[in-house]
């Protein structure tokens, strides 16, 4: 019991090594620029879990096109993100940077929804408003018919 003790503890005191924090890259990523490539590749994946074949058919590539459009390559940005994941209270604050800017775009997006509900209730509401001047209209014109009718005969 001694000996498994003792190999154990062994065990605990050797597998807590040092990690070293990777060095600080060259071409470091901006805190602000990091944020805005890391919500744009949320937003990727989340486009490509509703639907992967589409964007697989039309040869859609985000990772590409998002190094190309913040002129990075893919080892720029993995050194940048493990440098600061080996930060947890800077990459905690470019994920609450993230998290807003996410939380800015889904009030964008309920705005956006919103108008177009009203559009479409809107629409309801003229388009019942509509039939309903026609019914008017129609009763109006058998009205006025009827009226003739009765006016005609009480001439003859």
């Amino acid at each position: 019991m001694k000996k498994l003790l003792y190999i154990a503890t062994c065990f605990l005191l050797f597998g807590c090594q040092n990690i070293e924090k990777p060095e600080k890259p060259d071409n470091l990523i901006p805190e602000d620029t990091m944020a805005e490539i890391l919500v744009e590749v949320y937003l990727g994946n989340a486009a490509r879990r509703v639907d992967n074949r589409a964007m697989r058919e039309k040869g859609v590539k985000i990772d590409s096109f998002l190094f190309k459009k913040y002129s990075i390559d893919s080892l720029q940005f993995a050194k940048s993100n493990a440098y600061y994941a080996s930060d947890l209270d800077t990459y905690n604050a470019i994920f609450q940077k993230i998290e807003q800017k996410l939380e800015a775009l889904k009030a964008i997006e309920n705005e956006k929804r919103l108008r177009v509900d009203s559009l479409k209730t809107e629409t309801k509401k003229a388009g019942n408003l509509k039939e309903e001047e026609t019914e008017l209209d129609t009763t109006k014109t058998e009205t006025e018919g009827v009226l003739i009718d009765s006016a005609i005969s009480e001439q003859n």
